[in-house]
């Protein structure tokens, strides 16, 4: 089980994780690991499921001069999703969002094309299971639950090792049920509940991938 500190890695989180998800009544589950952090965490989840694995991707749009400050998030095929809030503040007008939205959906597709690996696993009539790292804004998290709904899965299930309250507050409402191991009420950020939070990179990604398939 994780300490109430957090945890060693993302590996360890996502063991965690799948003990979760083991008491939960899935039906003809696939995982899906969000891009990049998501991945080790959901291939902990897949193998402890015995269930497929693949990589979901959304981009953060993010608000000018602070690339970092998610004001949306979009995915290569979906409509681009904001926090209307943040858009106010930075005061954007509508084509300077729909620019910052193209070029995040064409990386989006680009990396969707390079994490192809195998078949397409059909998601209808399945339960979906959506992993991340951990939820801070919530909002790529909340583009990909919205992209998914358009496949017909059975249910969708967000699950994350660690998340901000009132982001798992806010996803309960697009996903059918959110797991968040943690939720600490003194959150700040995702990587302050790992003691390794490297960086996943792109070789990685391919080699759980490949072990899957």
């Amino acid at each position: 089980m994780a300490a109430a500190e957090g945890y060693a890695d993302r590996v360890q989180a996502g063991q965690v994780l799948a003990e979760r998800l083991g008491d939960a009544d899935l039906r003809d589950p696939v995982v899906l690991g969000l891009a990049r952090g998501g991945v080790p965490v959901a291939a902990e989840v897949a193998r402890g499921l015995g269930a497929p694995l693949r990589v979901c991707v959304a981009r953060k749009i993010g608000a000018p001069g602070h690339a970092e400050l998610a004001i949306g998030a979009v995915t290569a095929a979906g409509p681009a999703t904001y926090d209307e809030r943040m858009v106010r503040s930075f005061g954007l007008d509508e084509q300077g969002m729909r620019e910052a939205a193209d070029q995040e959906r064409e990386e989006a597709r680009s990396r969707e094309e390079r994490f192809q690996v195998g078949e397409r696993v059909p998601l209808a009539d399945r339960d979906v299971v959506l992993v991340d790292d951990g939820l801070a804004t919530g909002a790529t998290a909340r583009a990909a639950v919205r992209m998914l709904r358009e496949a017909g899965p059975r249910r969708i299930v967000l699950a994350v090792p660690v998340g901000a309250p009132d982001a798992v507050e806010s996803l309960s409402h697009e996903a059918d049920e959110v797991i968040s191991v943690l939720r600490p009420p003194d959150f700040a950020a995702v990587g302050q509940w790992y003691r390794d939070f490297k960086a996943t990179e792109d070789a990685e990604i391919l080699d759980i991938l490949h072990s899957f398939a």
